[in-house]
């Protein structure tokens, strides 16, 4: 048992068992024995071989110590490896040969728990991502569609060491997407400039080269639309100065202590001074609503607003405008009783130069950005829009700001 023990104590030390002398020194021993006691010679023989043959059958095969050694140094490897990937925030994979062990907890978020033994190419499944399995160390691929429809990621080769490597993935999805905003964006400026722009070409020339031959009336309309289209391409280009200043102030939180009820009454009045009170039905609470704000964007927002549902609702039916406060905060509401949207349009009415019915909002004179606008000056007041609508039902939007008064109950 002793021997036994101690050669099991070397096995584990070394990793591999050592030759057992001290029991073939026994089985000798004993050998002699038998022949000095008179036994045969032979039987002598015969039992150190069996002995000494019987050791060798017990004693395990330097291979199994071996593994056993192998298997314990790669598992804590591994250990080691997954606890350090683990915490880190850019999505990881780590692959022994062609086989995934680990994933950390943001490569698990976007690829899925389900990836962690699996053979790579089962668990990437894109024909891209396949592909850099057989690339050097160091090269990447930018594969679009991995994690959805829109998704973009740049995945990147790093070999560890000449067993283990991994798989970076970096995910481009905004960059793609704020770049494809401003293609469009691009785009659909130039295509809204163009148009009137060409329409002022159109008449102007065709005045020009026709001298004395057009007569009065014709004269007289041609000018009321190179004038109409000449005012519609000076509130594109209003709108496009305003929304750059919202871009570049968007960071900078208003603070400016302002009557929200007392900018949109003046703003009513304006408006009733001009297409008449009837189309108007305002609701002006009784105490003031002081909100941190920028005056000039506050009464863009309301006139953007009100002008829209002048625009788009009944004429024959009161734009309602209303302030109240509710749940600490000042809610600005503007409801019309025209067609109303379909579902489908809501989540999109913000974006720049987005139209439900393009030819209705050219002939209302338009600029597609109102919204926009809208959008961009309640994001600097850290404030929240919504909008609801249904078709037949008109058309409301409201927009949330904090009342200061909260704010100095919090802040205290």
């Amino acid at each position: 048992i002793n021997l036994s023990q101690k050669r099991g104590k070397a096995t584990r030390m070394t990793g591999k068992p050592d030759f057992p002398w001290p029991a073939m020194v026994l089985a000798g021993a004993t050998a002699i024995g038998m022949v000095v006691a008179g036994v045969s010679f032979w039987l002598a023989l015969g039992v150190l071989v069996l002995w000494s043959g019987s050791l060798w059958l017990v004693r395990p095969a330097p291979s199994h110590f071996e593994a056993q050694a192998r298997d314990r140094r790669s598992t804590a490897t591994r250990d080691v490896m997954r606890e350090a990937v683990e915490p880190v925030g850019l999505p990881l994979v780590l692959f022994d040969g062609e086989r995934i062990f680990a994933a950390n907890a943001s490569a698990r978020a976007a690829l899925g728990a389900h990836i962690v033994g699996q053979d790579a190419r089962i668990a990437l499944r894109h024909p891209g991502a396949i592909r850099l399995l057989d690339m050097p160390d160091g090269e990447s691929v930018t594969i679009p569609g991995l994690t959805g429809a829109r998704s973009l990621w740049q995945l990147t080769r790093l070999r560890i060491d000449q067993r283990y490597w991994l798989i970076e993935l970096a995910d481009r999805t905004a960059e793609a997407d704020i770049g494809r905003a401003h293609t469009d964006f691009v785009a659909n400026a130039s295509h809204e400039l163009r148009t009137p722009l060409a329409a002022i070409i159109g008449y102007v020339e065709t005045l020009a080269e026709t001298p004395g031959k057009v007569d009065t009336e014709t004269v007289a309309r041609f000018h009321a639309t190179v004038l109409r289209e000449a005012r519609r391409m000076q509130s594109l280009v209003s709108d496009l100065m305003s929304l750059s200043q919202l871009e570049a102030e968007k960071h900078d939180e208003p603070t400016d202590q302002l009557d929200l009820s007392a900018i949109v009454a003046r703003l009513v009045g304006e408006f009733g001074a001009t297409i008449g009170h009837a189309r108007l039905a305002f609701a002006r609470p009784d105490a003031a609503m002081p909100v941190l704000g920028d005056s000039k964007q506050l009464e863009q927002l309301v006139r953007n607003l009100v002008d829209n549902a002048l625009k788009y609702g009944d004429p024959e039916q009161p734009v309602e405008i209303a302030v109240a406060s509710a749940d600490g905060h000042a809610l600005l509401t503007v409801a019309d009783k025209g067609p109303g949207i379909a579902a489908e349009h809501l989540p999109h009415l913000t974006r720049r130069f987005y139209r439900t019915d393009p030819g209705r909002s050219r002939a209302a004179g338009g600029t597609g950005l109102g919204l926009a606008i809208v959008k961009h000056i309640v994001e600097r007041h850290r404030g929240q829009l919504e909008i609801s609508s249904a078709p037949g039902e008109g058309t409301r939007v409201s927009a949330h700001f904090a009342l200061v008064r909260d704010m100095e109950t919090t802040m205290s």
